[in-house]
């Protein structure tokens, strides 16, 4: 038995989420290589020549293409040399054909291939350098005792170290700078130098 579908809270949210999805599809818009991809399909299939003024009318409708990118599109394909452009007069024109699409993308793929071959043979040599300086390295156990004693060690020099300045004042220089002191202030004023001076010998 058919029951006719009544909900219109589920329908109304329906619909909203629906509204929601087309508003999201419709402001993402085109991605720059995508920009680019549907520029060159201008050229390709026209075989044309054209003005910067030319390719600001076709592109955004022949390929939704946003007016405001339209220049920026253009000037990342020149310098990427996929399209030519050449100035007469006061005028620049743009131009681009299949073949030489086709050998920019081949000196493209060369020029990547080698970095890829070069990223490649740089990292063969960094593996080689890191196994070469984990040569002796190796977590054993005697390299680990070693490293606890090198450890209490360290921490054996820095606690003499600390008792050293504690006990810089008996230092013997320091210790003659002041026994020097007391015996000149005496001497001068006629004190028991005799029975000062070996207390300080």
């Amino acid at each position: 038995m058919y029951i006719p579908f009544t909900d219109c809270h589920f329908t109304t949210d329906l619909f909203y989420l629906f509204s929601i999805f087309i508003l999201q599809s419709k402001k993402k818009g085109l991605s720059h290589e995508e920009k680019r991809t549907r520029m060159m399909e201008i050229f390709f299939e026209t075989k044309e020549v054209f003005q910067l003024k030319d390719i600001e009318k076709i592109a955004p409708k022949t390929k939704g293409i946003t007016p405001m990118s339209v220049k920026e599109v253009l000037q990342s394909l020149v310098d990427d040399n996929m399209v030519d452009c050449e100035r007469v007069g006061t005028s620049n024109y743009y131009w681009a054909f299949p073949s030489k699409a086709l050998h920019a993308r081949k000196r493209r793929l060369e020029e990547l291939d080698k970095q890829h071959t070069e990223a490649k043979q740089r990292k063969m040599s960094l593996q080689q350098a890191v196994d070469k300086a984990k040569v002796g390295r190796e977590d054993t156990e005697e390299r680990a005792s070693l490293l606890k004693e090198l450890q209490a060690l360290r921490e054996k020099r820095s606690h003499l170290k600390s008792k050293l300045e504690k006990y810089r004042e008996c230092d013997p220089e320091v210790i003659e700078e002041m026994s020097e002191y007391p015996v000149t202030s005496l001497s001068k004023k006629g004190g028991c130098v005799p029975i000062i001076r070996p207390f300080f010998s």
